[in-house]
C-alpha cells in the first residue's frame, strides 16, 4: 500500500529554497568590501582575530621547526631533520593560506615579530636533544590540532570558505602529530 504524500505532515511544512533578493540587491554596494558581503554578518572581526593568531602560531612553528633542523644532531638526526624542515614548509604554506585569508576578509594579516609569541598557541623551542626537539614539536602539533578544532566549531556556518580552509589544515596538522609520535623513542 503506497502512503499518502501530499496529506503528510513534513510535505505540507515543505519550503522551496528560495535566495533573498534584498542580500543580492545589498551585495551590488560596498564594492570595497570584496568577498565580504552584508550578510556575512558580525563575525567578520572574530575571525579575522582568530586567523591572526593561528598565523602567530604557523611562524612560531615554522621558526621552531626551523632551528630543530638545523641543530639535530644524532645517529638519527638526518631522517627526522628531514621531516623537520618538510613541516616547516608546510606550516609556511599553512601561514601564506591564513593570511590570504585575513586580506580577503578585509583585515590585516599580522607579522609582526615583537607579536609573534604572546598571540601564538604553540611555544619555541630551543632543545638540542633530538627526542626533546620531536616532543616539543608533537605538543606543538597537538596544540594546533585543538585549536583548529575549536576554531572550527566557532566559526560553523559563519564562514565555511574559512572553515574549509581550517578543516584542511587540520588534517595537515593531524598528520604531522602522528608522525611525530611515531619518532617518539627512536
Amino acid at each position: 500500500m503506497k502512503a499518502d504524500v501530499s496529506s503528510s505532515p513534513k510535505a505540507s511544512e515543505h519550503k522551496h529554497l528560495v535566495l533573498d533578493q534584498s542580500g543580492l540587491d545589498a551585495a551590488r554596494n560596498s564594492l570595497d568590501e570584496g568577498a565580504v558581503t552584508p550578510s556575512y554578518g558580525p563575525w567578520r572581526d572574530d575571525v579575522v582575530k582568530l586567523l591572526n593568531d593561528a598565523l602567530a602560531t604557523e611562524l612560531v612553528c615554522v621558526l621552531r621547526y626551523k632551528r630543530h633542523y638545523f641543530t639535530a644532531n644524532g645517529v638519527e638526526s638526518p631522517a627526522i631533520a628531514d621531516e623537520f624542515l618538510v613541516h616547516a614548509n608546510e606550516e609556511s604554506g599553512h601561514a601564506d593560506r591564513i593570511a590570504e585569508r585575513i586580506v580577503q576578509l578585509g583585515g590585516e594579516p599580522d607579522f609582526a615579530p615583537s607579536h609573534l609569541l604572546e598571540r601564538s598557541h604553540a611555544s619555541y623551542d630551543e632543545s638540542t636533544d633530538l627526542q626533546a626537539m620531536v616532543r616539543a614539536n608533537l605538543i606543538a602539533e597537538r596544540i594546533a590540532v585543538e585549536s583548529y578544532r575549536q576554531m572550527i566549531v566557532l566559526i560553523g556556518d559563519k564562514d565555511p570558505t574559512t572553515r574549509r580552509m581550517l578543516e584542511d589544515i587540520l588534517s595537515d596538522e593531524e598528520e604531522h602529530a602522528d608522525e611525530l609520535k611515531d619518532w617518539l623513542g627512536h
